[in-house]
């Protein structure tokens, strides 16, 4: 017999980890609800102010010469802050980039998640120049970083294009998501978000690296043959370029 009084929603939350279905104690939150939100807000203030432990991401990508940069924001307090500081290098770190022919440049930056970079950003990395048969830049692990300093970055090395990989703004249900901004032609300063292709919600529990891979690869592959990103690309276009004839029949 079922119980007249249970949540009828209560089936959504093996569906998704999203706060739904809640349930209630009179005009409040059951005691075992509260204290997961607790524990989620906790988890989320942490992933925004750990630090990312930059050698041992340096140690993953060694074989590729990485290269580690620091933007004006000298600590963690001031980048969350002052997220114009976040966008610029710091005159040490520009001194590191040598300018080169590279069609891409792919840059790891903590963002607002360190845990979501130290986790999977290396991996990513790997299974996106394994998909592009490109001339890749050495790869620029970024500390106290905002999406548009990879503009800088790319710039300096002389890439046409750039990858950002960085730590997604943590939420009550994910502290480890990546997010990939992919840049055509970035110019510092002058480049708008609106000229930029995302791919977010890289974690476990999201978007596999697998299919995070084939989809920036699909991206960045169609930009550099379109000569830009943004508005102008839209990410179907670029998944049925890379598509088989037969896959697109099938559609």
């Amino acid at each position: 017999m079922s119980d007249p009084y249970a949540d009828p929603w209560v089936f959504l939350r093996e569906k998704t980890p999203a706060r739904i279905a809640l349930g209630r104690c009179g005009d409040g939150l059951p005691t075992a609800r509260l204290l997961e939100f607790q524990r989620d807000h906790a988890r989320a203030r942490d992933a925004v102010h750990a630090a990312l432990d930059s050698e041992k991401l340096c140690s993953e990508l060694d074989p590729l010469k990485p290269i580690i940069v620091q933007s004006q924001a000298r600590d963690r307090a001031l980048y969350l802050q002052r997220p114009d500081l976040g966008r610029r290098l710091d005159e040490a770190s520009r001194e590191k980039l040598r300018e080169g022919f590279y069609d891409i440049s792919l840059v790891l930056a903590d963002g607002l998640s360190a845990l979501a970079v130290q986790s999977q950003a290396a991996r990513l990395g790997a299974l996106i120049e394994k998909r592009l048969p490109l001339r890749f830049a050495p790869p620029v692990i970024a500390l106290q970083a905002r999406v548009a300093l990879g503009d800088e970055i790319a710039s300096a090395l002389g890439a046409r294009l750039v990858i950002v990989l960085i730590g997604e703004r943590p939420g009550l249900s994910a502290a480890d998501s990546l997010g990939a901004y992919i840049t055509f032609a970035p110019v510092p300063g002058k480049t708008t978000d609106a000229q930029r292709n995302c791919i977010s919600n890289i974690r476990p529990g999201g978007l596999s690296l697998e299919e995070a891979a084939r989809r920036i690869g699909a991206i960045a592959s169609y930009a550099l043959h379109l000569q830009g990103t943004g508005t102008m690309l839209k990410e179907d276009a670029a998944l049925n370029a890379l598509a088989p004839p037969e896959a697109m029949k099938e559609r």
